[in-house]
């Protein structure tokens, strides 16, 4: 597929490895909740697409035990990430990769943290990139985990420790995805 090809192009060795496996389990995951919704089969490609490659911003961050050595922080995985697909010609690929951290950053809440990131609103818009980012939340980029999907209280106590009002985002997409423990 061209999105793991793109990838490719940007990450290497042990980095390529590690993000490819991790966005290849989390457009499982989307596709999963996408087939529940009965989405139209070019919103099914599209998810799939954006979903591999949401974190190829992540190439110019320093994050060393992913083997990436990049100058920027990783917080900002995101921007860059739609700084390259802007470039590559994918605008809504792009958006995907700026509002996926957690359950999406505000721009009261960049400014209020000092976040080193543009000040404007940076959460997901879009049915396809609300259902990236919920699938996201599952699962870890850390080597030995990355095929380990957490359960739905392990996601919210990450998100607990952004605020009450990032798991009553999560919750709400719980809802609306029709998600459960279930399947754990």
């Amino acid at each position: 597929m061209w999105a793991e090809k793109l990838l490719a192009r940007y990450l290497k060795g042990e980095s390529l490895k590690i993000v490819g496996e991790h966005s290849r389990y989390v457009a499982a995951l989307a596709l999963e909740v996408t087939d529940r919704l009965t989405l139209t089969k070019d919103d099914r490609l599209f998810i799939e697409e954006a979903a591999l490659l949401h974190d190829i911003g992540v190439c110019q961050v320093y994050a060393p035990e992913l083997g990436l050595y990049g100058t920027n922080p990783y917080i900002m995985h995101g921007v860059l990430g739609r700084a390259i697909l802007d470039m590559e010609g994918y605008p809504l690929h792009a958006l995907v990769c700026e509002r996926h951290t957690g359950v999406g950053l505000t721009c009261e809440e960049i400014i209020r943290k000092g976040l080193p990131l543009p000040h404007r609103e940076m959460c997901p818009q879009t049915l396809p990139e609300q259902i990236i980012c919920f699938a996201d939340l599952f699962y870890s980029k850390k080597p030995g985990r990355l095929d380990k999907l957490k359960s739905v209280a392990q996601v919210r106590k990450k998100l607990l420790s952004f605020g009450e009002e990032k798991v009553a985002v999560f919750d709400a997409w719980l809802v609306r995805f029709e998600w459960n423990d279930l399947r754990l």
